[in-house]
Parts: structure tokens; C-alpha cells; sequence
């Protein structure tokens, strides 16, 4: 593993020019769509867990896929997860919470249906996780003002990267994963409460990093955060649904490798570690493709989303 770090996202800031003078530059996505074969890495079945919610009013089959975390992140409340998806604990349960520019949360909302055996609590301590790497050539402290010959800081943090495909902040003690939009949590009580995982969220607003360090991030969606975000926004506290008909009904949560193989999705995520993602990340922190006048000269970690493609069945 190493880090991309979003200096290099930043190293070369453009001066501007006229969209028609970069028309021949290429977008973000289509240097993606342009990486080679070698620069995509397939996401394991194992690691996919796919929600089925009920059909909506014309009767459309609704999927939203979310890709769990690899180690060492949050590894004590996948393994939950992975049981409560074996045990098929979330059927029957319901998405009851959407909160506009926050999150939609899922899980049972009777809060009185009992949880499989050998579910563990993890600890605090385990919302972040010592460095991988302490780098030499890292992103400049918030506190530094800033310089065209400098990349901007992070609000939230001392430096920002990208970890085998997932985002991070980090400093030189620990690293955690950040709370971008599509991104899975486990929601819980008051501390030391940490949630054991049956109560999940997706962030379907604007990235609420403050909450970094304080929950449990498990995962992101990669398919169907359409179905999440469009949902009617509870109107009880916090965005809970206050009558049960509210509620959007889950009938299923699996894990992909659980599910006869031609139902199994499949997907595949840009390397963060080759070239075609510096100029990716590059292009989407100064932005020349036709459209931009003047391209910003860098960019928010949340802002540089690791591209993803579904993979066709063979």
C-alpha cells in the first residue's frame, strides 16, 4: 500500500487559459476511461454487500452495492456485518431515517429484534488505526497560508491521501478513513457506545467530516445511492420516519459471494497507485477540459472520488 498524496493533486497549478485553448485537454473521466486494463483491480464478491430494498410504487427492483473496507480499517464491525448479513438479520427490516444533506440510516426500527451470537464490541480506539507510512513529501499544515508553489491544507486534518482505492486523513500518529458522500457508517449511541454494525448510514449530503474519529466508517456505496438519496426526508428529529409507513422496507441484505454467481455484481476500482490516477487526481484539483475558465488549484480529499466501473458478466 502507499499513499497518493493530494500534494500531487496540486503540484502543478495551470495558469489560466481560455476553454477554447485546452480543448484538446481531457476530462477526469475520460482519463479514466482511457487508464489501461492493468490500472483497474477487481473488488472481490466477498467484499460487496448487496441490499435489495422493496420495489418501489411502479414495482422497480431497487439494488444499492456497497464495498466493505479492507484491512486494517474497521475490521471488528465488518466481521459483524458479514454475520449479520449471514444470518440474514436485516430482512424484513426497513431504511427509517433519511435526513437531507446527512444521511439515510437502515436497520431495525423497533430496536427489539434480537442480534446473532458472537457479534463482538469494538472499542474506540479501533476509529483509527496506526500510519501506514509516514511520508516525506506531504501536504502543507491548514495553518500555512496559501501559495500557488504550495497545495492546500485540510480542515480536518494534517494531511489527506488515498489508501489501496479508500480516503484517508492522517498525521503522525494515526490514520482514518473520511466521511465523503456514498460513504457506509455504523451508527450507535452516546460514547463508549460504538454501534455493533446493524445499524447502518450513508452519507447522502454534503461530507460531514466532523464526524471522522467519532463513528465507525465500514464501507461506500458503488451502485444505488440513487435509491437512498431520493428518498423523502423523515420529518421527526434527526430525520427519523414518524409514521411506520414511511419506512422503505429492506428485503434483503447479502454479501455478493453469497448469492447464486449470476446474480453476483461486479465491479472494479481505479489503482490509486499508478500514474493514471495522479493525472486523474490532478485534473480534478485543476480542472482545464473546455468547459473551466480557471481551473481551483487544488482540492478537497471528498472532491476526488475514486473512479469505479461495474464489469460485465462473462
Amino acid at each position: 500500500m502507499k499513499y497518493l498524496l493530494l500534494a500531487a493533486a496540486a503540484a502543478s497549478l495551470a495558469i489560466p487559459v481560455r476553454a477554447q485553448e485546452v480543448a484538446d485537454v481531457p476530462s477526469p473521466g475520460e482519463i479514466a476511461a482511457a487508464a489501461p486494463a492493468k490500472d483497474w483491480i477487481a473488488i472481490p464478491a466477498s467484499d460487496l454487500l448487496v441490499m435489495e430494498l422493496v420495489p418501489d410504487a411502479k414495482g422497480k427492483a431497487r439494488r444499492v452495492v456497497i464495498q466493505l473496507m479492507p484491512a486494517p480499517f474497521s475490521q471488528g464491525w465488518i466481521g459483524n456485518i458479514r454475520k449479520l448479513a449471514a444470518s440474514h438479520w436485516w430482512d424484513g427490516t426497513s431504511v427509517n431515517r433519511v435526513q437531507d444533506n446527512y444521511v439515510a440510516q437502515w436497520g431495525d426500527a423497533t430496536e427489539k429484534k434480537p442480534l446473532p451470537e458472537g457479534l463482538v464490541t469494538v472499542p474506540e480506539s479501533e476509529y483509527s488505526v496506526p500510519p501506514h507510512i509516514l511520508v516525506a513529501h506531504e501536504t502543507r499544515s491548514p495553518a500555512l497560508p496559501p501559495s500557488p508553489h504550495r497545495p492546500r491544507g485540510d480542515a480536518y486534518a494534517e494531511f489527506t491521501g488515498f489508501v489501496a482505492g479508500w480516503p484517508v486523513a492522517y498525521d503522525h500518529q494515526s490514520e482514518w478513513p473520511v466521511h465523503c458522500y456514498g460513504m457506509v457508517g455504523v451508527g450507535r449511541n452516546m460514547s463508549p457506545d460504538t454501534g455493533s454494525g446493524a445499524e447502518l448510514y450513508a452519507v447522502i449530503g454534503h461530507a460531514p467530516r466532523h464526524l471522522d474519529r467519532n463513528i465507525a466508517l465500514v464501507g461506500r456505496v458503488i451502485s444505488g445511492i440513487e435509491y437512498l438519496s431520493s428518498l423523502p426526508r423523515g420529518t421527526g428529529p434527526l430525520g427519523f420516519y414518524e409514521d411506520e409507513a414511511e419506512r422503505v422496507g429492506i428485503s434483503s441484505i447479502r454479501l455478493a459471494s453469497d448469492l447464486p454467481a449470476a446474480e453476483q455484481p461486479r465491479f472494479e476500482s481505479l489503482s490509486t497507485d499508478g500514474d493514471v490516477f495522479t493525472k486523474y487526481a490532478d485534473a480534478r484539483a485543476n480542472r482545464r477540459d473546455p468547459f473551466f475558465i480557471r481551473p481551483a488549484g487544488g482540492a478537497d480529499i471528498c472532491n476526488i472520488p475514486v473512479p469505479i466501473r461495474p464489469v460485465a458478466a462473462k
